[in-house]
């Protein structure tokens, strides 16, 4: 096998006689020198320095406001716990306002705890003040409000029983198989955190009305059982405030100065009951970074911040644009990145740590050869006791793309966190009916491989099976299958697809498992999937497409479906082991695995960047955004494909923000059996010119000069970028690079 850690390189493939982007340098001065002992807070800024808090001049300005709404755009690693719990305490010790009179909410329980632990343990504080303050998570102050008032449903917040319910029902309704229960819940969250009612929902078809049911009878089955979830906490706690005038009132004169954290996370309901709080007194600050609204999926709005001006008239804006968390080549880049955002506030971070080790680039053939050097760069480091292995994070756009390197991490039994589902890639429900027709094909009699199958041919899966073993007791045959030919509800069409299906099957026998994958999705996979409304529904068919791919793409690496087989049997295991040692807390220095999105707010001092490539970052369903709609969002005008390519760059911008010393970024040049460009997030960054426009991908390549010729050649490798010069294979005339629009991709 071939060494690969030496391929990562100062600058991203293509990119030459370029700068690195570099952060200019933070100012100096903090409150030791801005704060005069003559001046009348002084004795506060004093206590803070002595217990090791030094403000800078923005969160100075941050802590020191008093009335009226503020906005304070809290940059990548800006400091923005240390200004909400400096400020409470400067409102409690210099402005003398009672600690009951404070309400501070963010929205992760260890948020929360950490704010409440940090304001205890200010010297300016004493222990009854601190404790005065409400600082608490939104779904915490929201029971504890609706405890007062009368409500006593348990909370439903067990993920696993709501999966529970949602199997039972769909079996009881015939829809066994046809949603996942985690994207119902997911669906009937965005339905409920956008205020909308089920009983609106449409009925227009039959999908539309198989969910409008489902999300009906689990409303009935909580009421039944007095529970109430996570969003009802909220909605609840509306409609309460909305229809008691005294209580809001009551916590209007309580609550007279609001903080809320990470305010880009905001939905619209929580939006809408900060709204409500504050309305009497108007003392409100917001804290938040719109460069890192990333949650759209969960009803948070880019809006709220950019509009926060328009809905409090004279705000104030402040702007911590002090980064302490990475060198200044980390947050140059990350500056260079989110700037071809149009949708933002104007700003520009800082840095306080100096230059460091420039983040470097690798461009790999595939995420097979990713996954090796990123292992490889790992296992280097830990050798030479550079870093621990719970010093790396490893960090993707989606699950699928994570694939290769949580294998590798498994076959090398290296320690990590997979902080994703818990579900390995070949569980997936989309690939475990394709694994089925693979194992069959090994053992004709493999009865749950059998029971896997059944939906893909639109048969009702306990009735079959019933029918199959019942059968099987009294006169047993090779292929079980079989025995629903006799079947008395299957049609005489659903007969000839049983035949054809095993027929299919029984053709493998020369073929390679990503061969006999491919005529596995040709033959009927494929269109099963994309017919089926429901699946459509649920999640999204370019999510769809791409695990199918990356299935086929595993399987490529065997020669014979036995020995592929055997493989997914050994990761299964090993897997499963190592989930076994996260549950008991056995690998604690591990490598932590995490999509973009779960890794805001944290930090870690590596951090490697995968699937830096079109069609992974930005993914391929932003990029065919405007094929699914033809709106623009009515808030800023804009169309659904800009407003898509935004996100994703905000992302890209999360992701490489949390590396504190070292940034490793790399892109395959093939994913899913087609050539992937880098992404344009990180071209742009070095040259404008690399920033693709919205209706096209620019591919990097060497261009015949010939006026007469029209020969282009796709640039792979960094190697190959750095070539001085070539020629033109058809009329022999110099090529120099460039960069070839590609026409759209239709779907």
């Amino acid at each position: 096998m071939i060494k690969l850690s030496n391929h990562y390189y100062t600058f991203p493939i293509g990119i030459r006689n370029s700068e690195v982007p570099l952060a200019s340098k933070a100012e100096a001065e903090t409150s030791r020198d801005l704060v005069g002992d003559g001046e009348a807070d002084s004795g506060f800024f004093r206590a803070l320095e002595q217990y090791g808090i030094s403000l800078n001049r923005p969160q100075m300005a941050a802590v020191r406001h008093q009335t009226g709404a503020a906005l304070t755009l809290a940059g990548a690693g800006s400091g923005k716990t240390s200004v909400l719990v400096c400020r409470t305490a400067y409102l409690v010790a210099v402005r003398h306002v009672q600690p009951q009179h404070i309400l501070l909410m963010t929205f992760s329980k260890k948020a929360a705890d950490e704010m409440r632990s940090r304001i205890r343990s200010l010297p300016v504080l004493d222990a009854q003040a601190a404790s005065g303050v409400e600082a608490r998570t939104f779904h915490s102050f929201c029971l504890q409000l609706l405890r007062g008032r009368g409500y006593r449903q348990s909370i439903l917040g067990e993920t696993g029983q709501k999966h529970i319910f949602f199997k039972r029902l769909m079996r009881e309704l015939l829809l066994q198989n046809d949603y996942e229960p985690e994207t119902l819940l997911a669906q009937l969250s965005a339905i409920k955190l956008r205020m909308l009612s089920i009983s609106e929902l449409p009925e227009t078809t039959t999908e539309e009305r198989e969910l409008k049911l489902l999300f009906t009878r689990y409303e009935q089955w909580k009421k039944e059982l007095d529970k109430l979830d996570y969003d009802d906490l909220l909605l609840e706690t509306f409609r309460l405030l909305r229809d008691d005038e005294t209580l809001l009132a009551t916590l209007q004169r309580r609550f007279q100065y609001i903080m809320i954290d990470e305010f880009q996370d905001t939905n619209q309901v929580q939006y809408v009951i900060v709204q409500m709080l504050a309305d009497k007194h108007r003392n409100l600050m917001v804290v938040g970074d719109d460069d890192q609204t990333i949650y759209s999926f969960n009803g948070a709005k880019n809006d709220y911040i950019l509009n926060f001006e328009q809905q409090y008239p004279g705000a104030s804006t402040i702007v911590l644009d002090i980064n302490y968390r990475s060198t200044s080549t980390i947050v140059g880049l990350g500056n260079a990145i989110i700037q071809y955002n149009k949708q933002r506030k104007e700003k520009t971070l800082l840095a306080v740590k100096s230059k460091g080790i420039n983040p470097a680039y690798a461009r790999l053939k595939s995420t097979q050869d990713e996954a090796q050097l990123v292992v490889e760069k790992i296992i280097e480091q830990t050798g030479q006791g550079k870093w621990a292995f719970g010093d790396f994070a490893v960090l993707f756009r989606t699950a699928s793309s994570s694939r290769a390197l949580v294998e590798l991490l498994l076959t090398k039994q290296l320690p990590f966190i997979d902080y994703g589902d818990g579900q390995l890639f070949y569980d997936q429900w989309a690939i475990k009916p394709l694994v089925a027709h693979l194992r069959l094909f090994l053992d004709r009699r493999n009865f749950d491989a059998i029971e896997a199958l059944l939906p893909s041919l639109y048969i009702n899966r306990e009735q079959a099976m019933a029918f199959i073993w019942n059968q099987d007791k009294q006169r047993a045959k090779k292929w079980p299958l079989i025995h629903l030919l006799d079947f008395p509800q299957l049609k005489d069409f659903q007969k000839d697809k049983i035949k054809e299906r095993i027929k299919l099957i029984k053709s493998f026998a020369d073929s390679k498992p990503a061969d006999a994958v491919m005529q596995l999705r040709q033959a009927f996979y494929d269109q099963y999937l994309e017919t089926s409304k429901r699946h459509e529904m649920t999640e999204h068919k370019e999510g769809l497409k791409e695990v199918l791919d990356e299935f086929e793409a595993a399987a490529g690496s065997y020669d014979t479906i036995e020995a592929f087989m055997a493989y997914i049997d050994d990761i299964t295991d090993k897997y499963a082991a190592a989930s076994r040692e996260q549950k008991h807390g056995l690998n604690r220095n591990a490598i932590s695995l995490m999509s973009i999105h779960k890794s805001k707010g944290l930090e870690f001092p590596v951090v490697f960047v995968i699937g830096a490539s079109e069609g992974i970052l930005p993914h391929s369903s932003a990029l065919a955004a405007d094929k699914h709609s033809d709106r623009s969002s009515i808030q800023t005008g804009i169309d659904t494909l800009t407003e898509a390519l935004e996100e994703e760059r905000r992302l890209a911008y999360v992701a490489v923000t949390r590396a504190q010393e070292e940034l490793y970024i790399s892109s395959p040049a093939t994913y899913r059996g087609n050539p992937a460009e880098l992404s344009r997030f990180i071209r742009s960054a070095f040259s404008k010119d690399c920033e693709a426009d919205g209706d096209g991908e620019t591919a990097l390549a060497w261009l015949c000069t010939s006026d007469s010729c029209q020969v282009w050649q796709r640039i792979i490798t960094y190697e190959d970028s750095q070539a001085e010069a070539r020629s033109c294979p058809l009329c022999r005339s110099p090529m120099e690079q460039g960069t070839k629009l590609l026409p759209s991709k239709k779907n």
